[in-house]
């Protein structure tokens, strides 16, 4: 089956100004204004993102016939993010996630000879950052654009301590919505004393735009030949097993549903991608009912493939959608998991001096 870049249905529709739209999209519990940025391209695609914890609330692709449809999870406000249930649940829908994304075993690690304590947020351990991660935080924004279409700059510096990681770490992420139908992230952050650092998105991905719908028919592929193994906390053991003859092999198209029972609790792991260097293949995903296609590319060697096992139908989201178990998957590009306490996997730890570069690509197209 050809596979084509995906165009709306309206053609002549372009994007309606050079920099992305600004609207108010609420008050946090503490009073702060936010707001909700739309980046437009030239063939009507359209992502929304805030300024709060940098989400991304919605992204409108067409499918085979044309037709937009919105294929992340969120809600209409900002609200939604900072309720008691949304909360208590931690999905981080859409959100940057740092200082350091996936779990680091006990909550600590030693960096130069010293042990640095973090907030243990996810039973024993501690996850997407902590207590209060970039998930949560106000980002300056800066609209804007590029030759590859609208952009928006956010930038946020984490200081020195918090949330118990060393150094202050200026941190900029660039959203670009490409005029070739891709939403495309790029991250940099620079420190002024060595500390680990884990840049991640974690949006939710249902590509069959629907109330009700779940992500078990999509066919995902991951280019990846080793996975790495966890315990039951979901702590690598730092063996790097194969995934071949296991549910745990996609290096070939598989339905998410096809092989999930094999799993106990569903897909949250760290595949081990087969290519490291430059823009390499991460993952690709087909849903045959609206013939839309994802392709994902990044600089990052690893990908945390999560199929929405903890969603429980508590959250009811944009336009009334419930969102129950296996709403949305999620293809978070990464470094692996613990890796300040494990000295076999690729370093974590930034340097004075140094600047982290990462990149991932979201391509959008159809299969017709």
């Amino acid at each position: 089956m050809a596979e084509t870049t995906a165009t709306s249905a309206d053609t002549t529709q372009t994007a309606s100004a050079a920099v992305p739209a600004s609207a108010y999209f609420g008050k946090t519990t503490d009073g702060t204004e936010v707001q909700l940025y739309t980046l437009t391209n030239a063939h009507g695609l359209k992502a929304t993102i805030s300024n709060f914890g940098g989400t991304l609330t919605s992204l409108l692709v067409p499918d085979k016939d044309g037709k937009l449809g919105d294929v992340v999870l969120g809600f209409d406000d900002v609200s939604g993010y900072q309720s008691l249930a949304f909360r208590k649940s931690n999905p981080y829908f859409g959100a940057l996630i740092g200082r350091y994304g996936n779990r680091i075993k006990a909550g600590k690690f030693t960096l130069d000879g010293k042990e640095y304590t973090l907030a243990k947020n996810n039973g024993a351990n501690t996850l997407h950052g902590g207590n209060k991660g970039f998930d949560q935080v106000i980002w300056q924004a800066e609209p804007g654009s590029s030759a590859e279409g609208q952009t928006l700059k956010l930038t946020y510096l984490s200081k020195d301590g918090e949330e118990g990681y060393p150094g202050n770490l200026n941190v900029t992420v660039i959203y670009t919505l490409t005029n070739d139908d891709a939403l495309k992230i790029d991250y940099s952050a620079t420190t002024d004393k060595a500390t680990p650092v884990n840049l991640t998105n974690h949006a939710y991905f249902n590509l069959n735009h629907g109330a009700g719908k779940d992500i078990l028919g999509h066919e995902v592929t991951l280019p990846a030949d080793r996975y790495t193994v966890v315990d039951a906390g979901l702590i690598p053991t730092g063996e790097l097993r194969p995934v071949r003859g296991t549910p745990f092999d996609f290096t070939t198209p598989h339905a998410i549903g096809e092989r999930i029972d094999q799993v106990p609790g569903g897909y949250d792991h760290n595949w081990v991608l087969n290519q490291t260097s430059g823009l390499h293949a991460a993952a690709m995903v087909y849903e045959p009912v609206t013939g839309r296609t994802m392709t994902v590319t990044t600089t990052e060697p690893g990908i945390q493939f999560y199929t929405g096992n903890f969603l429980d139908g508590t959250l009811t989201g944009k336009d009334g959608t419930v969102y129950g178990k296996h709403a949305g998957f999620c293809l978070e590009t990464q470094h692996f998991p613990d890796s300040p306490n494990q000295p076999k996997f690729p370093s974590t730890i930034l340097k004075p001096g140094d600047t982290l570069k990462s990149s991932t690509i979201y391509q959008f197209g159809v299969r017709k």
